[in-house]
């Protein structure tokens, strides 16, 4: 990696998990990180249980939209972290793969999201560490 690191997030959907990750690192790095998320078959909206949850720690999804995921975005980052996104994630040389085995918060409500979020959060600050060092 030279100068800023670039991330980018992958479910599915692009409603739920990735969008929480997106949301973290952005929250917590700052411009320090690139960040970006997409998803295989992105969903018409962010998961309104999402959005609560999220709220509830004091990050503001509702602008955010799901996006379809392109090479462009794969190639252009550093470390691809995939939730869930199965064999529709792309696999390119010379990147950082992480996979995050996380629930889907599809069809859940904001009380299932909450252990979805704080263990995306954990994982989130751990990357932050090994990126740019610790994180308060």
């Amino acid at each position: 990696m030279t100068g800023r690191p670039s991330v980018l997030f992958v479910c599915v959907h692009n409603a739920g998990r990735s969008q929480m990750a997106a949301g973290f690192l952005t929250h917590l790095a700052g411009d320090r990180v690139a960040v970006r998320s997409a998803g295989s078959a992105p969903a018409g909206g962010v998961n309104p249980a999402v959005v609560a949850a999220m709220a509830e720690v004091g990050i503001d999804l509702r602008a955010e939209t799901p996006k379809v995921l392109t090479d462009e975005a794969a190639l252009a980052s550093d470390v691809i972290v995939t939730m869930g996104c199965g064999d529709a994630c792309p696999v390119y040389p010379g990147k950082r793969y992480l996979d995050w085995e996380l629930p889907d918060p599809a069809g859940q409500g904001v009380a299932a999201v909450r252990p979805i979020r704080d263990d995306i959060e954990r994982r989130v600050r751990g990357l932050i560490s090994e990126l740019l060092g610790p994180v308060g």
